[in-house]
């Protein structure tokens, strides 16, 4: 069976539509759906499908302007909530997002008396993520989580503690942050927020990030 490259690009316009719909973060969906759509667009217009070319085309231009609010957003409201002990929510929150949990850390279950500092991130008033460090010595917190749920995956509330409320942690004595992680997705985002990787006395692998 002979298939022609008109084809080929149907197969692999539908091909990443659908991968699109399997991201639990939003940012990914809709940039994966902006490829897809804008291929299946291409596509509809080549075989002469007026109907399929600016159906898509349209769902191109949706997605294109549900990113550009997403980049351009400047009204979202963050907030740190801090947490003082281990409250029915804060153990709920932990099991409700485990599997994801285990993405960036090798642990699922943690203890707030054992934390230094602990917090949610809201995010308009959504739960969007989830810090605990413990004091590794007089000037270092070692990061115990940091933890962002799907939906909010776009780095903006990295920034947020690292360089927005830096002075949350100076105030503190607090200037310089550890993270030990063998997770690759974990290292990514370590890099991406301004860690640098490290090597400790024992030859262990880790990522440091000093504040000022």
């Amino acid at each position: 069976m002979n298939i022609d490259w008109l084809e080929w690009l149907g197969y692999l316009a539908s091909l990443i539509v659908l991968i699109s719909l399997l991201m639990s973060s939003i940012l990914k969906l809709r940039w994966i759906n902006l490829v897809g759509s804008s291929i299946f667009s291409l596509y509809g217009f080549l075989i002469g499908a007026l109907p399929v070319g600016f159906m898509n085309l349209g769902i191109a231009i949706i997605n294109v302007y549900y990113l550009t609010r997403i980049y351009s957003s400047s009204k979202e409201y963050f907030k740190m909530l801090e947490i003082e002990s281990n409250t029915e929510y804060f153990k709920y929150f932990l099991d409700f997002y485990k599997e994801e949990i285990r993405k960036f850390s090798d642990k699922t279950a943690f203890n707030v008396n054992d934390m230094t500092v602990s917090f949610f991130i809201l995010r308009n008033m959504v739960p969007a993520g989830l810090f605990l460090a413990s004091k590794h010595d007089e000037k270092t917190l070692k990061i115990e989580l940091d933890f962002v749920i799907p939906e909010y995956r776009d780095f903006k509330t990295g920034t947020y503690i690292f360089q927005d409320r830096k002075e949350y942690f100076l105030e503190r004595g607090y200037t310089r942050f550890i993270s030990y992680s063998d997770i690759e997705g974990h290292q990514k985002y370590l890099t991406r927020v301004g860690f640098e990787e490290k090597t400790d006395d024992k030859g262990n692998k880790f990522y440091e990030k000093t504040i000022k």
